[in-house]
């Protein structure tokens, strides 16, 4: 029997459950068959559509003891990441809205305000949460307001630095708050740091607490010198435990520890959050669980425990998508090139080593990566100190991250011109993760940057040329830019000027179509169809966006109109810094930028959401030719000596 066919004939229990209040109704072995239903329910859905399944089997147990101990949305429930929400998802109500989850007109892959009065919090980068649950504690203090916060931190939030900043005032607060550790050793892959180490060495001692109360039992009965001997020695053994256990770590900080607790057991966790919110003050439970629960293909997917696959077989969990080469193969086998030629390079990955592709020079050169986890700005600044080491290090992120790290790049890497090389995946439009993850920000954002070079590919080839370039770059930084999914088809360049690859032109110099990275292929479609209409388009790929080329202004002086395209924001994107070097150079040739305006744009695919916003072929081939014609009506103005010599 399917999956799908055992959801159905088994998931009875699960359509009951139409708010956290019918949860709170159920028994303990009620609570068990919900759960194993929940989990047929996830893999059957999110096989369909893609989606984070291995983060959410790990938590089902954890969520619905939370929603019985708390009372949502009285009760603010926040998760760090976001993407352990889907379980959360599912008590509130929204089981319908999976079959399109993470679709146009379905559910959000993160918590969405627009979804649900149960979600707050909705950003989804990670290691937030605590910093909006001090907030929100402080502020229901402040009201006199009787409500718990509660935040959910796991899959390697507690690498990030804000975390422990949250921490530090929370513990100096002093407010109700829970904060509830979901301890699985992983993020994307599995958890790097002190504290991952610290917290993998007590699921590996679990007998501690027992040892140490055998030895007071037998010392406390000792006559005489019992109590004296017991008080010494277990000064010593506090610090064995201490080693062990985590407790004192957050308990010198002065938040209270529970735990560990199973958290694939309802009753223990629920026990454990009863505690917690009883006790008053700010209050950390620990509990250890297994990213992928229940599922065997996550279980055993020691890469990431199907983290978040596209479409999959959920007998088998293999992908259904036929494999194709993506940009970031293509990145991390040039990478891998370089490596073996270039000692100095090195990487660096923000706990997204196989997303990234910096796993596959971490396979062939262990010694050469380093996974900083949650934590983009020390990877930034500590990227500059592998630079002033002799080093050249490549820092591998999704474009979205990077935003984080935005004054370490500024003072720590570029003020001192250090050669640190960017890589950032997955920017422009994503699709399905929403506007929390779109990579529309970096080109505004990081193009005020002095010294910064930034890359747009358009292909493969160009993808390896580029970084080739990048890398050898030795006297400041670089970005080096493209968006998620399949490369396309080699685009080759008909000429070169400068720096500026001219991909195609015509004997009329009509308008110049400056297409940035991957839209190079729309602005050879556009060209075709505006040249349909008696018009001659130059097409360019800048190649190298910031600074802009000096070769790019002197061909835009060359035609009637120039037209930027790009899958970034228009506000300080390309088309404005065209624009500002064109008016530097005095060249008062017309300007029309086309990219993404600065808004939050709603999940979907990548061509719905382009489509929405007119960046196809077709539209922007309409409004070429809506201007250049336009360009033909005007009357021309006599020369201003002429005019004079008439009055």
């Amino acid at each position: 029997m399917s999956v799908e066919e055992d959801t159905a004939n088994h998931g009875r229990l699960l359509r009951t459950v139409r708010g956290p209040q019918d949860v709170k109704r159920m028994t303990a072995e009620q609570l068990d068959i919900l759960a194993a239903e929940i989990r047929d329910f996830l893999i059957a859905k999110v096989s369909r559509t893609g989606g984070h399944i291995g983060p959410n089997l790990g938590v089902v147990e954890l969520t619905l003891a939370m929603h019985r101990v708390f009372d949502s949305p009285r009760d603010r429930l926040l998760f760090d990441t976001g993407h352990q929400a889907y379980v959360h998802k599912i008590v509130t109500g929204r089981q319908d809205g999976f079959d399109k989850l993470r679709q146009r007109g379905g559910l959000s892959g993160y918590p969405s305000q627009a979804e649900s009065e149960h979600d707050l919090i909705e950003n989804s980068h990670a290691s937030t949460a605590l910093s909006y649950a001090d907030g929100l504690a402080k502020a229901y203090a402040l009201r006199a307001e009787k409500r718990c916060v509660v935040a959910v931190v796991g899959d390697g939030a507690l690498t990030g630095g804000m975390c422990w900043e949250a921490l530090n005032n929370i513990a100096t607060a002093g407010n109700p708050l829970v904060i509830v550790v979901n301890d699985n050793g992983r993020s994307y892959s599995p958890t790097i740091g002190g504290l991952a180490d610290h917290l993998s060495s007590l699921r590996l001692n679990p007998g501690y607490e027992k040892v140490l109360d055998t030895v007071k039992e037998a010392l406390g009965s000792t006559p005489l010198v019992g109590k004296p001997m017991y008080e010494v020695l277990h000064a010593v053994k506090k610090g064995v435990k201490d080693a062990l256990a985590p407790q004192a770590m957050f308990e010198d900080l002065g938040i209270k520890y529970v735990g560990p607790v199973d958290g694939h057991d309802v009753t223990a966790v629920e026990s454990a959050l009863r505690a917690a919110k009883n006790f008053g003050g700010p209050v950390i439970v620990h509990a250890v669980t297994r990213k992928g629960y229940g599922y065997r293909p996550a279980e055993e997917d020691e890469a990431d425990c199907f983290h978040g696959p596209g479409a999959f077989d959920t007998e088998t969990g293999k992908l259904l998508a036929a494999p194709s080469v993506k940009w970031t193969n293509v990145f991390a086998d040039e990478l891998v090139k370089i490596a073996d030629e270039r000692p100095d390079v090195v990487g660096i990955t923000a706990a997204m080593a196989e997303p990234t592709g910096i796993a596959a020079l971490a396979r062939k050169y262990p010694k050469r990566v380093y996974d900083v986890g949650i934590a983009e700005q020390h990877a930034a600044t500590s990227a500059a100190g592998l630079a002033m080491g002799g080093l050249h290090p490549v820092v591998a992120v999704y474009a979205t991250f990077l935003n984080r790290a935005f004054d370490q790049v500024l003072l720590d890497v570029a003020m001192h011109k250090l050669p640190v090389t960017f890589v950032l995946d997955r920017a422009g439009i994503t699709g399905p993760d929403g506007p929390s993850h779109y990579g529309i920000w970096d080109m505004s954002v990081f193009g005020v940057v002095p010294g910064l070079r930034i890359a747009a590919p358009r292909d493969s080839a160009s993808l390896r040329e580029e970084l080739r370039e990048a890398v050898s770059v030795e006297d400041g930084p670089t970005i080096l830019r493209f968006p998620t999914g399949s490369v396309a088809g080699d685009l080759p360049a008909v000429r070169r000027v400068g720096t500026v690859d001219v991909l195609a032109e015509s004997a009329r110099t009509d308008v110049l179509l400056v297409a940035v990275g991957s839209f190079a292929g729309l602005g050879m479609e556009v060209a075709a169809r505006v040249a349909e209409q008696g018009y001659g388009v130059t097409v360019v790929d800048p190649r190298w966006v910031r600074p802009v080329p000096a070769e790019l202004v002197q061909l835009a002086a060359a035609h009637r109109l120039v037209v930027t395209v790009e899958d970034g924001v228009r506000v300080g994107g390309v088309g404005d810094a065209l624009g500002q070097a064109m008016r530097d150079a005095d060249v008062r040739v017309p300007l029309k930028d086309l990219g993404v305006p600065a808004d939050w744009h709603p999940h979907g695919t990548r061509a719905q959401i382009l489509a929405d916003l007119g960046l196809t072929a077709q539209d922007v081939a309409r409004d070429v030719t809506g201007w250049i014609s336009g360009l033909d009506a005007e009357p021309v103005e006599p020369p201003a000596h002429k005019a004079a010599a008439k009055n």
